[in-house]
């Protein structure tokens, strides 16, 4: 998962996101479908080459990695890093460093593994290896709160869905719900925004996305029906990037989100930090 089409989300200001969090109503929220792969539970790593973890992320990607009104480095892939190392019972350091330097700083060795949502792009992949995923990334429909409970997206074909111009959801919909007359806007919350006014009948698109503005519209609209999960269009979701070839830590790292999957501990950290569940 890269940044692209993330500016408005890094546009919230944290102060804004801590107190929506703060007043937000846990019991929306959903445990996270299993993602890591359980046979990772069978490759216990030597954990004699990694004695510590040097974590490098970025401070301005709220829900995950930000800082706080305090100055703290807070947020999802904080927790989540503290809790591997704390599971494989290793040092834990944690640095945030500027988007644009982050990926770079982790190929001149500042860093073992960078936990900020890298891309799984093919330039990427050349530099770096990525743990198995903790966070997939669904496409969902969105309605007005009466309309989530009947909803079928089979029964579309005379509804208007908004969707973001060129996107991968306007592909999907374009290639599995063919009879849908799809309506496109420049922005997803500009097409959000048409479903709370009643001029479009839903929307689709990255329900990570839509959780954050479902959050401050939880009067009027809500997910409908079941989230869809397309890797090739809507990308891998979120994992963790190693220089290529660091086999000890990458391997130490699956171990672990499969523990953490297990114990509960990943569930616990979703629920925390995304008050709308988003599968």
């Amino acid at each position: 998962m890269g940044e692209a089409g993330w500016g408005w989300v890094r546009a919230i200001g944290v102060a804004v996101f801590a107190a929506t969090l703060a007043f937000a109503t846990p019991a929306l929220a959903q445990p996270l479908p299993h993602h890591a792969d359980p046979d990772a539970r069978e490759m216990l790593p030597s954990l004699t080459p990694i004695p510590a973890i040097r974590f490098l992320t970025t401070a301005d990607f709220p829900p995950f990695n930000f800082r706080d009104v305090s100055g703290e480095l807070v947020g999802f892939n904080i927790d989540l890093a503290k809790r591997i190392c704390a599971e494989i019972n290793v040092a834990c350091t944690i640095q945030a460093w500027p988007w644009n330097q982050a990926a770079n700083a982790l190929s001149d060795s500042q860093g073992d593994a960078l936990i900020a949502g890298l891309a799984m792009s093919e330039e990427n992949g050349a530099l770096f290896d990525y743990s198995s995923t903790y966070l997939a990334l669904p496409g969902r429909f969105v309605t007005q709160a009466e309309d989530v409970e009947d909803f079928r997206a089979d029964a579309l074909n005379e509804a208007q869905v908004a969707v973001r111009a060129g996107s991968a959801h306007a592909a999907f919909l374009e290639r599995y719900l063919p009879g849908i007359e799809t309506i496109t806007f420049d922005s997803e919350i500009e097409g959000l925004e048409a479903v709370k006014a009643g001029r479009v009948d839903a929307w689709f698109g990255d329900a990570m996305r839509a959780s954050f503005w479902l959050n401050d519209n939880l009067g009027c609209c809500g997910f409908a029906g079941e989230a869809y999960f397309r890797p090739h269009l809507f990308g891998e979701g979120f994992t963790i990037a190693m220089p290529a070839g660091h086999d000890p830590v990458r391997h130490a790292i699956d171990w672990a989100l499969v523990r953490l999957q297990e114990n509960g501990a990943l569930d616990e950290l979703y629920l925390r930090w995304f008050p709308v569940g988003f599968y």
